[in-house]
């Protein structure tokens, strides 16, 4: 299991400011898979494999995806 992904259904969204994703979490959005929406902000799909650095920010709650091989 990827370290990004929420290991109880009703995880709490935006609850860490850092994950570290790999490519089977493509096409990547936050919130991730499993977290609550409700309570969070509207899903944003990030294209963080466009990105330079392997790195994309959430621009709704500012948490940090990194793109792990």
């Amino acid at each position: 299991m990827s370290p990004a992904t929420p290991t109880k259904p009703s995880s709490q969204p935006n609850a860490e400011t850092r994950y570290e994703v790999t490519r089977d979490d493509l096409p990547l959005h936050c919130p991730m898979k499993g977290m609550r929406l409700w309570d969070s902000h509207p899903r944003v799909y990030l294209p963080i494999q466009d990105s330079a650095n392997g790195e994309y920010r959430c621009p709704y709650c500012g948490a940090v995806y990194v793109l792990k091989d």
